[in-house]
């Protein structure tokens, strides 16, 4: 699975406190994996998902926070997978769906559309049921 870029970010400082600038910096220039501008609306999210937490002028990873995110991607990827072997979709396919169901259900969180989008489709999703903390 793919490192999120404030992992990257980590590794490349050695810390897990950053400036604005330095972050957007090391974001944007020393792993190349967006534009600044893309960079600061990043940081935007991740502080309003408590990624990152502003603290005396720094921004400070929450490695906890983002270990929880790993652990729900990876949930979302196998419920993904379960779903496209059982429907003999392609993974792509079924993560399409699960966004239409966004429409309906509005802003829930993805892996509990995911959950419904199998369950709609017929899939058994009784393995997951515990795995989602609601």
């Amino acid at each position: 699975m793919a490192m999120h870029p404030l992992e990257e970010a980590v590794r490349v400082k050695g810390s897990g406190e950053f400036t604005r600038s330095e972050l957007v910096g090391i974001l944007s220039f020393r792993l190349g994996r967006m534009s600044p501008s893309e960079a600061r609306r990043s940081i935007e999210e991740w502080i309003a998902e408590g990624l990152l937490e502003e603290r005396d002028g720094l921004l400070v990873v929450r490695m906890e926070a983002l270990e929880e995110e790993r652990k729900n991607e990876k949930l979302l990827g196998e419920m993904i997978s379960h779903i496209a072997r059982a429907l003999g979709w392609t993974e792509l396919e079924v993560l399409e769906g699960v966004k239409a169901l966004r429409e309906r259900y509005g802003d829930l969180d993805e892996r509990i559309l995911a959950y419904l989008f199998g369950l709609e489709k017929g899939v058994d999703m009784s393995r997951f049921r515990n795995r989602l903390e609601v």
